[in-house]
């Protein structure tokens, strides 16, 4: 559950792998309440900023499945069960590419894919780049493009998927009347 926990944050939260691996359990579970909290509070370590994280159903599951047994407070969600520390970043890229080997996945898988993940698909299905760039904390919209690896077939599908002359008309009121009243008469 812990390697689950690291891959399904990892995707939803786009965080980088050194903030996922120092994430403690204290940040995503409310012990007082028994339940995940719905937001994740971090200061980035590269960036130094305040990142508010909204925590999506899918990892919420996640957490709880692997809460019973594992959650405890101080201690870090993705830990060494030996040493009671964050795993290491290379046994963190070791996980995540064994998953990606069982699931055969083609292309290679690094732990900065899990972070590129939540972008491009957010991306793909419509989400402003602008606001993307917000989420990775980008200094322009030129660096999210070449982050997400917007390509002129990405491009290309854009112009050939709009026809804008088989648009529906606007609604009625945007119309202009062109018949005459009988006032005009």
């Amino acid at each position: 559950m812990r390697n689950h926990v690291l891959i399904i944050l990892g995707v939803h939260t786009a965080l980088r792998i050194s903030d996922l691996l120092r994430l403690t359990w204290d940040a995503v579970y409310d012990f007082d309440k028994g339940r995940v909290r719905t937001y994740i509070e971090i200061a980035e370590s590269k960036t130094g900023k305040t990142k508010t994280i909204a925590i999506n159903r899918s990892a919420a599951r996640a957490i709880m499945l692997y809460a019973p047994g594992s959650a405890k407070r101080g201690r870090f969600l993705i830990e060494n069960a030996r040493t009671g520390k964050a795993i290491s970043r290379i046994q963190a890229y070791r996980l995540i590419r064994a998953a990606a080997e069982s699931l055969a996945f083609q292309s290679r898988v690094s732990c900065h894919s899990l972070r590129k993940t939540l972008g491009y698909h957010a991306w793909k299905s419509g989400v402003a780049l602008a606001i993307i760039m917000e989420i990775y904390n980008h200094s322009s919209l030129a660096v999210t493009r070449r982050y997400l690896g917007v390509t002129q077939d990405d491009k290309d599908a854009v112009y050939l998927g709009l026809d804008l002359t088989e648009i529906s008309p606007p609604p009625d009121e945007y119309h202009v009347n062109t018949t005459p009243s009988r006032e005009a008469h």
